[in-house]
């Protein structure tokens, strides 16, 4: 069996955008072809056309073949390999941005529920082909066909995830719960809102809001909150040159600046001034 891989890459650089579609790609593997076990930091889909093989997760391990897809949960350990007698084919892309996180909740993927099951007629192989197709054209107007093209495999992805879990099991309202937590962060993080305020404002213990949190998002709502504010706070650094660093902390709510530089440090390797420093050199907007 001939081995082949082919790869197409977004004309559009990545700047911190919403959602963007980074590469997308396609391979034959040869048999035994592994990847991992390593980390990724962006999502990476895997739909396989043919074949059979294994995908390997810190929990659990996966017998995959065609019609399975599989999704790579950025800072997730994990690896795959091809089967020995009829290794994989299979289509893939990998996507990022800072409303991610929150697409693929909807879809109803989590670092604990990676994979799914198509049926014939599924939009996935068709949607990746696109994709691959566009990058190569080199336009960046293939900027927006991907994304159109990844809305289709997160609307696929997420009727058939969550079909099973809508009435009348308890993981239906688990999921509608941390979506709304999601949409109370995204409202109020320029607030000085607290955890303990949402949590009274949804109606529900903290611990067990905590908990259904981290288990759909692998994050806690203390991260995610955080993460949310620092994303934003990058923005206004490159877009606003005249805010200062107190000011982009309070407009995030977060009002004790000394605070605000530390943890921006500690998610971005260096100070709000020195991410603004080097944007503002590379001419980023």
């Amino acid at each position: 069996m001939e081995h082949t891989y082919s790869v197409g890459s977004n004309p559009v650089v990545y700047d911190r955008q919403h959602l963007h579609v980074l590469f997308a790609g396609e391979s034959q593997t040869l048999p035994l072809h592994q990847a991992g076990p390593k980390i990724y930091d962006y999502y990476l889909m895997h739909f396989i056309e043919s074949g059979s093989g294994t995908f390997r997760t810190e929990e659990r391990k996966y017998e995959l073949g065609p019609g399975d897809c599989f999704l790579i949960h950025p800072g997730q350990l994990v690896s795959y390999v091809s089967d020995q007698g009829q290794p994989w084919r299979y289509r893939w892309a990998a996507f990022t941005g800072t409303d991610a996180d929150a697409l693929v909740l909807q879809t109803g993927f989590t670092p604990q529920k990676p994979v799914l099951s198509t049926a014939e007629g599924s939009v996935f192989p068709g949607a990746l082909a696109g994709m691959m197709r566009a990058f190569y054209t080199g336009k960046e107007s293939a900027h927006l066909t991907s994304l159109g093209y990844l809305y289709l495999l997160v609307g696929e992805a997420a009727e058939l995830l969550l079909a099973s879990s809508r009435l009348p099991g308890a993981e239906s309202q688990v999921k509608r719960t941390v979506k709304q937590m999601i949409h109370y962060m995204s409202a109020q993080y320029a607030h000085p809102v607290s955890i303990e305020q949402m949590c009274a404002s949804l109606g529900y213990n903290r611990a067990y809001l905590s908990r259904i949190f981290k288990q759909e998002t692998g994050l806690s709502p203390v991260t995610y909150l955080l993460k949310l504010r620092i994303e934003k706070s990058r923005l206004l650094l490159r877009e606003r040159p005249e805010l200062s660093v107190e000011q982009v902390a309070a407009s995030v709510g977060l009002t004790d600046a000394l605070y605000f530089s530390r943890q921006f440090k500690r998610f971005c390797a260096q100070s709000p001034t020195a991410y603004r420093i080097a944007t503002a050199r590379h001419g980023e907007k």
